[in-house]
């Protein structure tokens, strides 16, 4: 071939851009355009503190404006809001209510990254009821779990997974609601309800969702926020990332955290933009997407720093001429006005490479489920690498060290500080304590845990994270973990007491502590250092094929080392900070 000619995974590139991404439509038309009625729609940094109400109460001011565009073609706001409405009337048929208002009944759904996860999730706050999403990729025990827990009245599962839910749903003696494909439904269906709607018309103290992260102790706890709580994340981040009904996202994350229901998702949705959802990330998809004129031109991107990493590898693989590398960073320059990175921390090797491919300086920002977003570097001016910025609206967040005193814990503090401003206790400038967070976005409680929601507070109300973190030179930067039985590897927040848990359970293993070790793809790995039962052997091949019955794939451990005696002192605790010293020192 011609050394003019540019290759892209071996076709010239003129040819690939000429087809396109493989989304039905879009090789013959673009995304309809419709009017908008909120033109510009710009929410004020005080709108938390209005209204409160869910995201498809706003659904049919949009219209014909197509909202999801995923592997089954486009979707409306008002296709949306259709579907989700003759949805809720299913549920509530289903659970004989009459009212159409379920109270704060949880309902869980299993539904991949399209447009049938939204229409779960609207028809059950249509119903009155509290959405308790699964993950898809999580084992059948996991999901169990979940729905057992929760208290589930009733399980919506999208027709890919209902063969492989209803015996869980039968054990449970739970009703089984199945979706069609993308929440699909018959024209007729649609035209009879698109002049009706929820009859519920107050959403301030009602609860939204139970979100479930892994703490430091044992199963999984249901995170419950309210409406208000969810709201006042959407409003902190469509004020701070200046989001339009203009805006294209392209979503590519899994739909049971913050970031990916929230920020990924809720917020376009809030003012009328186009998300695309990727049912699966692949490296190649997302640079067809950025590349190809003939799909929707996506101007947002947001990730963990794992994908980014993937990302870069696939770049340096497949786009190695001087001329193609250029014109992919003119056309990131051009196209996508913001990116950026969060979950985990993220390296400062992967930023930089990134920065060098795109031209762009990725925004770090901070979250977690129990307080969605409370930190971000600034949209616009500088963004200091490694930092997570300032507060967002309506978070206050508080720098201290607790210590003990006969009549309990007393605090020093640090820094504390909110969107405007940061006091700093004299000189305690830079010096490290835990992240302590309070405001509207601040979760309402662990569902069914009165003691551990307790204890996740101070006495003055302040939720302590569980992070270690630092204020200096303006702004906020968060060192890690407070408690090393948390572990973030690939965007994921993994108890270690969990997977020592699940591991404990193999015939060969006597004991087992895991650990997390440093990964510059990865953020951190997850290491299960192990003392095997007498006569026994082991290898890390055995023990992932095994893992995969009863375990999530990113909570399966990535290495295994082997050990005479696991040390313990007399209390029975590990020092794990001294078995990643112990393994890992450079």
């Amino acid at each position: 071939m011609s050394g003019s000619l540019i290759l892209l995974n071996g076709f010239p590139l003129t040819r690939f851009l000429a087809r396109g991404p493989c989304f039905p439509g879009w090789a013959c038309h673009g995304l309809r355009a419709a009017p908008c009625a909120f033109k510009g729609l710009h929410t004020s940094r005080n709108s938390c503190r209005g209204k409160v109400a869910p995201v498809f109460t706003k659904a049919l001011a949009f219209g014909e404006k197509v909202a999801i565009v995923d592997q089954h073609g486009e979707h409306t706001y008002k296709d949306l809001y259709t579907r989700s409405l003759h949805l809720s009337w299913r549920i509530c048929t289903a659970l004989r209510n009459a009212t159409g208002d379920l109270k704060g009944e949880r309902i869980s759904f299993l539904c991949p990254n399209d447009a049938s996860y939204v229409i779960a999730q609207w028809a059950s706050w249509m119903s009155g009821g509290i959405a308790v999403p699964l993950y898809r990729k999580h084992p059948v025990s996991e999901l169990e779990y979940v729905i057992k827990d929760s208290q589930s009245c009733l399980l919506v599962a999208e027709e890919e997974y209902v063969e492989r839910i209803t015996p869980t749903a039968e054990k449970l003696r739970v009703p089984l609601l199945s979706l069609l494909k993308s929440g699909k439904c018959s024209p007729t269906t649609d035209k009879s309800f698109s002049e009706t709607g929820s009859p519920i018309s107050e959403w301030k103290d009602r609860a939204a969702m139970i979100i479930y992260t892994s703490g430091t102790t044992g199963r999984p706890k249901g995170v419950l926020s309210t409406h208000q709580n969810v709201q006042a994340v959407i409003t902190g981040l469509v004020d701070k990332w200046e989001w339009t009904k203009d805006d294209i996202i392209l979503h590519v994350l899994p739909l049971h955290h913050v970031h990916g229901v929230v920020n990924k998702l809720l917020c376009p949705l809030w003012v009328g933009a186009t998300c695309i959802m990727l049912p699966e990330f692949s490296a190649q998809t997302v640079w067809e997407m950025f590349l190809s004129p003939r799909a929707p031109r996506v101007n947002l991107f947001m990730a963990v720093p794992t994908i980014y990493a993937l990302l870069t590898e696939y770049y340096h693989k497949n786009f190695s001429q001087p001329h193609v590398q250029d014109f992919i960073r003119a056309v990131c320059q051009e196209n996508i006005r913001l990116m950026v990175s969060g979950s985990a921390a993220l390296p400062m090797p992967v930023l930089e490479r990134w920065k060098s491919i795109t031209g762009h300086t990725l925004l770090e920002r901070y979250g977690m489920t129990e307080i969605g977003m409370a930190l971000s570097n600034p949209l616009h001016g500088p963004r200091i690498p490694g930092s997570v910025g300032t507060p967002l609206p309506g978070v206050e967040v508080r720098i201290a060290t607790e210590s003990p005193q006969r009549d309990g814990l007393s605090y020093t503090v640090h820094a504390e500080g909110d969107e405007f401003s940061t006091k700093v206790t004299p000189g305690l400038d830079g010096k490290e304590g835990e992240l302590f967070v309070k405001g509207p976005t601040v979760f309402q409680e662990y569902w069914n845990r009165p003691k551990e929601t307790e204890e996740a507070f101070t006495p003055d109300g302040w939720f302590k994270t569980g992070d270690t973190a630092v204020y200096k030179e303006g702004t906020y930067w968060i060192r890690g973990r407070t408690s090393v039985d948390i572990i973030k590897s690939g965007g994921y927040k993994v108890s270690a007491l969990e997977v020592e848990r699940h591991l404990l359970a193999h015939h060969s293993i006597a004991d087992v502590a895991v650990i997390a070790a440093p990964d510059v793809t990865w953020g951190q790995k997850i290491s299960a250092v192990v003392k095997l039962r007498e006569g026994q052997t082991l290898s890390l091949k055995e023990l992932k094929e095994w893992a995969r019955e009863s375990m999530a794939p990113y909570t399966i451990p990535s290495e295994l080392l082997l050990v005479e005696e696991i040390p313990r002192n007399q209390m029975g605790k590990v020092d794990k900070k001294q078995l990643v010293k112990q393994f890992y020192s450079t």
